[in-house]
């Protein structure tokens, strides 16, 4: 066998390779840069690379098409025919697939396909770095000591398939997370954003930002459980509507297992979710919030399929002016629920007539409100309602009159996204954000604060 390590030879050779009736390569070239400091130093950084390969090969046989998937990573020119033909042993071992469709063709080719993958480094923190150091000093001089990471992936995705596609798709994600303690280490704040490039965050102003929240904590006010209005900040919008996203596939709607169900059958397609103007929506060509322009699934599962692979995506609004307008869908789901295809995209968009920041918003608060700054600890509590539970952290902040008066306890809440959105009276600017609990997964979002009269603050909890 000849020597090849382009991942595009990769792809090529893994295609001549085939003995099935279909095949699709995915080789995904990874590239990542850290930074990590603990007390206003750096304590850590590093680069790495690799490689993951996915063959999926696919059987026709009389009862129907069955798939094999089989992944690899650091993979080289003489591992591909035992991965190719695991594949093939896989999909011939296998019953028909239930999300069988014929494989994607006619779609044109990256025209950058057979050039090198795009790669991150240390150079990615140029301008970061140093603006971090400037914000260590100035948090040493405060009294305040600085912990967390700076992260930047970059993904170089090449997918070629036997029918003729071959697609490229290079994928950038930076996080930066920033905790500031107080020396005593009694009072904590958090702050988080996502970046393509690192040139577009500022440590300086998230140490200020931090800073305010730990003198806001000098005061701590005692609160018990119970319905609060409640100004959530975008990172938690975030989390909530991105669990939102991801139980709103069409089969389990219609099939009656999920909030998006119409009781006595079918959905709730077409119902007004929210009086708000709201509409949440996925681009995979959003400034700021680029992702994959067509569909790429190493497996398949309630919303992808492995035969949807290269389905080029478009602009889809699930929920548009307050109505539920789509739920996801691969072909085969479409095709038995008779809904329109709507893949899921990788980043998520609400959109409102707000125009107010989240300060903005305290300061035009009377009477009591809470203003949180994150959740974590998601979990689901009932599918039909979508009912999630969770927890506060890193400070929740008491608002008398436009006025922040000092931090109260953690709290534990129970609350439905779906019935947030019927219930939210204000909808803040939509802004670029980082969401706490699901950044390891999904960290293209924008959102807007939202002020929710009732917020249900179900019991009191002890965590920071």
């Amino acid at each position: 066998m000849s020597r090849v390590s382009k991942p595009y030879e990769i792809v090529e050779r893994a295609l001549e390779l085939s003995t099935t009736d279909g095949l699709v390569v995915i080789a995904d070239e990874h590239s990542s840069a850290n930074l990590r400091w603990a007390g206003n130093a750096l304590t850590t950084n590093g680069v790495t690379r690799g490689r993951t390969l996915t063959v999926i090969a696919t059987v026709d046989g009389a009862e129907g098409t069955a798939s094999g998937v089989v992944s690899r990573s650091a993979v080289t020119a003489d591992d591909l025919e035992p991965l190719v033909r695991a594949a093939e042993a896989a999909a011939r071992g296998a019953g028909p697939a239930e999300d069988a469709q014929p494989l994607v063709s006619g779609v044109p080719s990256s025209p950058d396909f057979t050039d090198a993958p795009a790669e991150t480094g240390s150079e990615v923190f140029a301008d970061f770095a140093p603006a971090l150091g400037d914000a260590f000093a100035r948090a040493r001089s405060g009294g305040r000591m600085l912990y967390g990471f700076a992260n930047h992936e970059l993904t170089s995705t090449y997918l070629g398939t036997s029918t003729g596609l071959r697609l490229r798709h290079d994928q950038p994600t930076g996080t930066l997370e920033l905790n500031a303690k107080s020396p005593d280490r009694t009072r904590s704040a958090w702050a988080g954003r996502s970046t393509r490039d690192f040139k577009d965050v500022d440590p300086a102003a998230m140490d200020a930002e931090l800073a305010q929240r730990l003198r806001w904590a000098e005061r701590r006010i005692d609160l018990p459980a119970g319905r609060y209005e409640t100004l959530l900040p975008p990172t938690a919008v975030a989390d909530l509507l991105i669990y939102q996203l991801w139980s709103s596939t069409a089969r389990d709607a219609v099939e009656g297992r999920t909030v998006f169900s119409q009781p006595g059958g079918g959905t709730r397609l077409g119902e007004t979710l929210a009086p708000l103007p709201l509409t949440l929506r996925s681009d995979p060509h959003a400034p700021g919030l680029e992702s994959a322009p067509f569909v790429i699934a190493h497996s398949s599962g309630d919303s992808a399929s492995v035969f949807d692979n290269g389905l080029p995506l478009a602009p889809t609004d699930w929920i548009r002016d307050g109505k539920l307008e789509r739920l996801t869908t691969t072909r085969h789901s479409a095709a038995l629920t008779g809904l329109p295809v709507a893949p899921a995209i990788d980043n998520l968009v609400l959109d409102g007539s707000g125009e107010r920041s989240l300060e903005e918003m305290v300061a035009a608060t009377t009477g009591r409100a809470l203003l949180l700054t994150c959740l974590w600890y998601i979990r689901e509590v009932d599918p039909a309602t979508l009912l999630l539970t969770g927890l506060t952290r890193d400070g929740v902040y008491l608002v008398e009159d436009g006025q922040v008066v000092g931090e109260v306890n953690n709290f534990r809440f129970n609350e439905s996204p779906v019935d947030l959105l019927s219930r939210a009276s204000e909808a803040g600017r939509t802004e670029k954000t980082l969401p706490r609990e699901w950044g390891d997964w999904f960290t293209r979002a924008a959102m807007p604060a939202l002020r929710i009269p009732d917020f249900n603050m179900s019991s009191v909890s002890q965590g920071v």
